[in-house]
């Protein structure tokens, strides 16, 4: 009777669905992803021929200014969301091109195209599934980093949304930087954005948010590891009471070879210790991302 709701951050026109997703398509999205798992469970045990490079894989991987082309999918699947505590999905496409100037420096260019399911937070409203809007970070980084690894430039937020309600129609602009080390086992470091809306409709709000992810990361042999990214967000503009968004968790997950496709997933889960009224209380995030090492 009613259409399936495609759940999905790299966090088109909207349609709208159902108040509610079936219980049916529910279940079928569920064993899609029990698939999709299974699937790449059976590429890891499948990859151990190809295991003699994957520490430098799972570095390469966890480093958002690698210079290597990379595609990660990032799916965030929240639990709690709204007054009627639904689940509400971002699936993140984030490529990373990187970029030679000179012989001293690299740009780095990250984009972030959010897929995005949102649940029916009201009465009135329908749930939809969309394009939200994209973000794009340019970072200048040393060619040759020593202990420290760093990145700094212009970041950016388009209102590419396909529906009002799933984006904030304005254009954003701002910096982000990342600094990070490699220390033996151990790979730690954050990624910082701040912008601010710069243009745009007069009747959309104005937009102030900061994003901080800090990630630390402990790689084992064969490319497996131990991972913590959470992603602080502060929209600061809004009351104190729906400022902060803090989540707190980890998982883990392996870096590997199909073949000679290089290759990275990882699972982690957040609990939300601070968030804004009808925010999500817990996140489930499952990362797949093909690596194009130079």
């Amino acid at each position: 009777m009613h259409d399936l709701v495609i759940e999905n951050e790299w966090n088109g026109g909207f349609v709208n669905v159902t108040p509610r997703c079936p219980p049916v398509r529910t279940k079928s999205w569920r064993r899609a992803c029990v698939g999709i798992f299974g699937t790449i469970t059976a590429m890891l045990a499948a990859s151990s021929d190809y295991a003699q490079d994957t520490p430098e894989l799972s570095q390469l991987a966890q480093n958002p200014i690698a210079k290597a082309i990379s595609l990660p999918f990032q799916n965030n699947l929240n639990f709690g969301v709204g007054p009627h505590n639904d689940e509400q999905d971002t699936l993140n496409i984030q490529p990373v091109l990187p970029f030679n100037v000179g012989n001293d420096w690299n740009v780095i260019a990250r984009a972030i195209i959010p897929l995005e399911y949102e649940p029916p937070l009201g009465q009135a409203r329908n749930s939809m599934v969309g394009v939200g809007d994209t973000s794009l970070a340019l970072y200048l980084s040393p060619s040759h980093p020593g202990d420290i690894i760093w990145g700094v430039g212009p970041a950016f937020a388009f209102a590419t949304a396909s529906h009002e309600e799933l984006g904030q129609g304005k254009f954003d602009a701002g910096l982000s930087a990342v600094v990070l080390t490699i220390q033996g086992h151990w790979l730690i470091g954050a990624l910082l954005t701040d912008v601010v809306s710069v243009a745009g409709p007069s009747d959309r709000n104005t937009v102030h948010q900061m994003t901080l992810q800090p990630f630390i990361n402990y790689n084992f042999s064969r490319g497996w590891y131990l991972a913590s990214s959470p992603i602080i967000t502060a929209n600061w503009r809004g009351p104190d009471n729906r400022r902060w968004i803090v989540p707190l968790g980890g998982g883990g997950g392996r870096a590997f070879r199909f073949g000679k496709q290089a290759m990275n997933f990882q699972l982690q889960v957040f609990k939300n210790v601070v968030s804004a009224h009808d925010a999500a209380d817990w996140t489930l995030r499952a990362q797949f991302q093909l690596l194009f090492p130079k």
